[in-house]
C-alpha cells in the first residue's frame, strides 16, 4: 500500500476519533451542567451529534479510508463511552 495512502487512512481515522471524542466531551459538559438524560435537548443533541459522526464514517468507508468494522468499533467504543456517562448521571440522581 503506497505511503500517502496509508497517512489518509491514519488522518481519516485520527480525525474520526477526534470527532468522537468532542461528542463524548459535548455530552458530559451537558450532564455535569445543562441538562439531564431524560431532557429532549439532551436526546436531540445526542442523536443529531452521532447521526452526522454516523454520516461521516459512511463517507470515509466510501471512500476506503477506513474499513466498515473500523467505523463500527469507533462508534460502538462512543455509545460505550456514552452509555457509562449516562448510568453514572442516573446513579447520581
Amino acid at each position: 500500500m503506497p505511503e500517502m495512502t496509508v497517512n489518509h487512512r491514519e488522518k481519516a481515522h485520527a480525525l474520526l476519533k477526534a470527532d468522537a471524542d468532542k461528542i463524548l466531551r459535548l455530552i458530559e459538559v451537558q450532564i455535569e451542567n445543562l441538562t439531564m438524560p431524560q431532557c429532549p435537548l439532551y436526546e436531540e443533541v445526542l442523536d443529531t451529534q452521532m447521526f452526522g459522526l454516523s454520516r461521516e464514517i459512511d463517507f470515509a468507508v466510501r471512500l476506503d479510508l477506513i474499513s466498515e468494522d473500523e467505523g463500527k468499533a469507533l462508534l460502538e467504543n462512543l455509545e460505550r463511552q456514552l452509555n457509562i456517562l449516562h448510568e453514572a448521571a442516573q446513579n447520581s440522581l
